[in-house]
């Protein structure tokens, strides 16, 4: 008897198992058969198109034909944002837990200062970033989001950047509060054990985006003035939350929009957003369901945003025109430089911030279209680490992805 009980308690056990790891599989899965597809077509940076271009353009000259009123694109933009909630487990979504803020020191620089920061988006789950703000506070002034993309190398990574750290210190000075934060797996939380590369990522990271909204908000900016920008996965970031969080007034995303290419980490492809089975989407129409509130495309010509002028732009000013907005939609084009947020495209974006936020463009820009970027101080990686001496990592707080638990009230 013994021995029948305990046999079927292994057999539930091993099918719970494999269960756990097919369904991990098939995630990993959707994000590698891109990647190991050395037939497909790829830009001049090597990035995979998804698309040939011929499907690219059918795809959106069906959308066009299908789309002929604000209401039909109102109609299409609530289902892309239904499907990515549906398709990455954010429907419904989760219960908000208590932010609980742990704040550093404050340091002073020539116009701006910095904080850094964490909070939980779930409980013992840490976003980690730094806050910059101007040095004379108002009263609630615009927010901005800055996510950064999938740079690596400790050497030029994530949100440590200098190019990261020069908007950021441009746009407090310009009169933002501004929050740079950490990817899933990037950062002070990776020497903890937590990974970018999981079935998981891109859910969480949609979260902890939405999150960080409501952070903002807490601390007093004005719910009527947020802003995201990023590049390359980081201009990802930015278009998939103004998709879903209607907190979004204005999104800039960077070298990412692209009607052949979905991205290559498994945070963009890892769980299905792009098809559900009824309707393919792709980025270009992910991007415009924030119409008819501002966006900027900022493309290149070395990389998957190439034809952005040709192509993707028109799209967003006609789903913009069908608004009568069309002006409120730009794109900045750079047909000879590369894949990043340099300062020719920093002078590109903010005089936009400035026009559609309510910003002093005059903090960080000459009468002549240069950047004033002097005295901006680029620290070091652990400078800008939330958790040290004074700051200890909470001892309830998670440090491995497989820990984190989504349905949180449950265990009350």
């Amino acid at each position: 008897m013994m021995k029948s009980i305990l046999d079927s308690i292994f057999i539930l056990a091993l099918l719970i198992f494999s269960t756990s790891h097919i369904l991990s599989c098939r995630e990993s899965n959707k994000a590698e058969k891109f990647k190991d597809d050395t037939s497909t077509e790829r830009s001049k940076a090597g990035q995979i198109y998804h698309l040939t271009e011929v499907e690219g353009m059918e795809h959106l000259d069906e959308i066009k034909q299908s789309v002929l009123t604000p209401e039909d694109w109102r109609t299409r933009a609530n289902a892309i944002q239904s499907h990515i909630l549906k398709a990455t487990d954010l429907d419904p979504l989760p219960d908000k837990c208590p932010l609980n803020p742990i704040y550093g020191a404050i340091r002073k620089y020539d116009g701006y200062r910095v904080q850094n920061v964490a909070f939980e988006s779930l409980p013992g789950v840490y976003v980690t970033g730094s806050l910059y703000s101007p040095l004379k506070p108002t009263k609630k002034p615009a927010g901005i989001l800055s996510p950064h993309g999938h740079w690596p190398n400790r050497e030029n990574y994530g949100r440590y950047r200098p190019d990261v750290q020069n908007r950021c210190a441009s746009m407090a000075r310009m009169g933002a509060v501004v929050f740079s934060y950490d990817m899933v797996g990037y950062g002070q939380l990776a020497e903890f054990g937590w990974v970018h590369e999981s079935p998981q990522t891109m859910k969480l990271q949609i979260w902890n985006s939405i999150r960080s909204v409501d952070f903002l908000i807490s601390i007093g900016v004005d719910p009527k003035r947020i802003a995201s920008t990023g590049a390359s996965g980081g201009g990802t970031q930015t278009f998939h939350l103004a998709a879903v969080d209607s907190r979004i007034s204005v999104s800039v995303p960077v070298v990412m929009v692209s009607y052949r290419h979905f991205g290559g980490c498994i945070c963009e492809l890892g769980m299905g957003i792009q098809e559900d089975g009824v309707f393919k989407y792709n980025n270009a129409e992910i991007a415009a369901c924030l119409a008819p509130n501002p966006l900027l495309l900022v493309s290149v010509g070395t990389d998957a945003t190439e034809y952005t002028p040709q192509v993707e732009f028109p799209f967003e000013q006609y789903i913009y025109g069908l608004f009568g907005k069309a002006e409120m939609v730009e794109n900045a084009h750079f047909p000879d430089e590369q894949h990043g947020y340099e300062s020719s495209k920093r002078a590109a974006v903010y005089p936009f911030l400035a026009k559609h936020l309510n910003l002093d463009l005059s903090m960080v820009m000459n009468t002549d279209g240069t950047l004033k970027e002097d005295g901006i101080v680029i620290e070091e990686i652990e400078a800008l680490y939330p958790f040290d001496q004074q700051h200890p990592f909470p001892k309830e707080g998670i440090s491995a992805n497989k820990d984190v638990v989504w349905d949180w009230k449950s265990n009350l």
